[in-house]
């Protein structure tokens, strides 16, 4: 018998993740929380038989997270978590400064009430939230929304990407009670001048909250000599 084909209605596989993508997004998150330790290796063959495929969406998965700073392939040890230095980090958020002073500086004068008012909800969350990668993923979005009228999207790439490298760090911060509401009052104080249209101020706010957050995570890290 034959059936139309117009009787099907078969799933969108162009948006069924591959298998790669679902073990990275997997791994990602691990790193990032602190299952996989800094220096932790990840074996090939543990992946696979966890996630019941070959090695070679593994492999696929390990490189994705090579190309975003998570993990690095060593010479007779495979795959390993990066480990990040201070002095890469203080790099790192010295990059931050300077990407986003500018994406807010030219993100003021685009600036809508509904931007302005989905950042006033997202500090509202962020102060309420007690989980702490819920409050790093409000974090993101705080900053995210009010980057995205600038209507630069490879910018705003940049931004997440190095987001992405700090986010184990941030989330040190995050889990402080004092640095989360210093970071509330910084990030009301941000929204306010936006809200004034004032973008040198926005700017000025924006760079003094990056480079606080960096003290605050140095101060917090393990230093030579000091029990972590």
């Amino acid at each position: 018998m034959f059936v139309p084909l117009t009787k099907f209605n078969p799933p969108d596989l162009g948006m069924v993740p591959s298998a790669s993508e679902v073990i990275a997004k997997q791994l990602r998150h691990a790193i990032i929380t602190g299952v996989v330790a800094e220096g932790d290796p990840v074996r090939q063959d543990d992946v696979a038989r966890l996630f019941k495929v070959s090695k070679i969406p593994v492999r696929e998965a390990l490189k994705r997270l090579e190309a975003e700073g998570l993990v690095e392939f060593k010479r007779n040890k495979g795959a390993v978590v990066t480990r990040i230095s201070e002095p890469e980090l203080a790099q790192m958020f010295e990059v931050r400064v300077l990407l986003e002073v500018k994406a807010i500086t030219l993100a003021v004068p685009n600036m809508t009430t509904t931007d302005l008012a989905r950042a006033d909800a997202i500090c509202t969350a962020f102060l309420s939230e007690d989980d702490v990668g819920r409050s790093s993923e409000l974090n993101w979005d705080f900053h995210a929304c009010l980057y995205a009228p600038a209507q630069r999207p490879f910018m705003l790439e940049l931004i997440r990407s190095i987001h992405d490298k700090l986010e184990r760090y941030l989330r040190i911060q995050a889990s402080l009670s004092a640095g989360k509401a210093r970071a509330d009052l910084e990030h009301r104080a941000i929204v306010a001048a936006c809200r004034a249209g004032d973008a040198p101020l926005a700017a000025h706010l924006t760079e003094a909250h990056i480079e606080g957050v960096c003290q605050s995570l140095h101060a917090q890290l393990p230093q030579p000599g000091r029990a972590p």
